[in-house]
């Protein structure tokens, strides 16, 4: 379990943009779809993000194996809330993450994140 958690954190890393951390970087769900297919994603994406959030909460607790704050942070990025892109951009800014995930992406052939606008 606690393999296949970092796998899947690292496969998330990788496909993220690169310019994901930049302030102008658009993030909006689905803007094209239809308003009421579109409040249905947002509803579905956050529902998901929260149970990811417990899931990761649980595989944190003493005793329980697994990358719990990897996948609780995981699921952080699809929930909506108010302050999260300077949350994701302040964590994402620590120098020790920001260099393993760049380590990590350039890698798997990706370009590395970057925080400024270019």
């Amino acid at each position: 379990m606690s393999v296949g958690g970092i796998v899947l954190v690292a496969v998330v890393l990788v496909r993220m943009p690169a310019d994901y951390f930049s302030s102008s970087y658009h993030r909006e769900f689905w803007v094209d779809a239809h308003p009421f297919v579109r409040g249905i994603g947002l509803i579905g994406k956050n529902i998901l993000g929260l149970a990811i959030v417990i899931i990761g909460i649980v595989l944190s607790l003493p005793g329980v194996p697994g990358p719990g704050l990897l996948i609780a942070l995981l699921g952080l990025t699809l929930v909506d809330f108010p302050g999260k892109r300077p949350f994701e951009r302040w964590l994402i800014s620590r120098p020790r993450v920001f260099d393993a995930v760049n380590r990590m992406r350039t890698r798997r052939g990706k370009a590395p994140f970057h925080l400024e606008d270019s």
